[in-house]
């Protein structure tokens, strides 16, 4: 659903980057709060594995395929802010590298495929996590409603945006209605990619879910005919257990062939938004990207002639990157945090005086 340059006018262009901007830098600050020094490294994982994943466009209807959005997968595992920071990494990626959104339209790509799916999906996730039993198949079960819900979210604010700042004269009751029946479709694939994740990871490392950090319940005791929580007691597990390097490891690999091997077999069919815009009228004006001539546009590596190791070489480079660029941020603003912490305390009072 990568919105392309030409769709949007310029004064909504604007504004929706304004918007995206600010909740960036809303999310920046709120990411410090989510990060550590295990899961920093991992947020930019799931960017990489998040930009491979997106690569597989799946069949949803005759003539029409979807790929996976994201921002539901991203926020319930490191967070919403660390999520909306991570489908930012990689719709930047993306523009820059591939000419794969429009780079006029990035703050709409922004809004609609990262603050909205975030905001949507997690929103509900905790709503479900909140009233369903506290067990690892609840999480999963609602990870797959929050990302069902947040694609057909994502289309109808696409959708408004249009009505406010389209290029084309068209029936906006007609697009919306195409738009939200074509991805509904898509948010099937969503949910099941989500779920599928989510619940892998729970499996492994239920730790290193964001979603699940209230998972695990406390133990409570009867004293004197009443109940009362027990202490907090943490197992004794091993330092290598505790460090995530294998699953960081195995998600690398996971990532890199997805990219670079199965995308070969995605669906070739235009995506829901391209499908809409062809049938609708809405590409009339849509422009050729900043980025065309990039060696890495539409996928594949310039003056490889085969197609399969053209593409996979892009994938592979992309998810290299990807993982590069995100992990640098995520450890920046982890740092960040730390020197803040550090900050704070050599600026408090001394604790006892005489």
């Amino acid at each position: 659903m990568h919105v392309p340059d030409g769709f949007i006018d310029a004064p909504t262009s604007v504004a929706t980057g304004v918007v995206a901007a600010a909740a960036v830098a809303v999310s920046l600050r709120g990411a410090r709060r989510e990060l550590d020094e295990r899961t920093a490294p991992l947020a930019g994982l799931v960017a990489a594995f998040i930009f491979a994943v997106q690569m597989l466009n799946f069949p949803v209807a005759a003539g029409t395929s979807g790929h996976l959005l994201g921002g539901a997968l991203a926020a319930i595992l490191v967070g919403p802010c660390t999520g909306v920071l991570v489908i930012s990494v990689v719709l930047l990626m993306q523009g820059i590298l591939f000419a794969d959104g429009g780079l006029t339209a990035l703050g709409v790509n922004i809004t609609c495929m990262g603050i909205v799916t975030v905001l949507v999906a997690y929103g509900l996730f905790r709503g479900l996590v909140k009233i369903l039993p506290r067990t690892r198949r609840s999480v999963t079960a609602a990870s797959f409603v929050a990302a069902l819900v947040s694609v057909p979210a994502s289309a109808l604010v696409f959708t408004a945006l249009y009505a406010v700042g389209g290029t084309t004269d068209v029936s906006i009751g007609k697009v919306a209605t195409a738009m939200v029946g074509v991805h509904i479709l898509i948010g099937v694939g969503e949910a099941a990619i989500t779920a599928l994740t989510v619940g892998a990871v729970i499996a492994v490392r239920p730790d290193l879910v964001y979603g699940a950090r209230d998972l695990r319940q406390r133990l409570r005791l009867r004293v004197n005919g009443e109940l009362v929580d027990a202490p907090a007691a943490e197992p004794a597990v091993p330092v290598a257990a505790r460090s995530p390097r294998r699953i960081w490891a195995v998600g690398l690999v996971t990532s890199l062939v997805l990219a670079g091997f199965v995308s070969f077999y995605a669906s070739a069919d235009p995506d829901g938004l391209e499908k809409v815009a062809a049938d609708k009228g809405i590409d009339e004006k849509v422009e050729e990207h900043a980025a065309a001539d990039s060696p890495l546009a539409d996928y594949g590596v310039k003056d490889v002639e085969n197609a399969r190791l053209s593409g996979g070489l892009a994938g592979v480079i992309g998810v290299g990157v990807t993982v590069v660029a995100g992990t640098g941020v995520f450890w920046a603003v982890r740092r960040r945090r730390t020197a803040e912490g550090a900050d704070a305390s050599d600026a408090s009072p001394a604790s006892t005086s005489v």
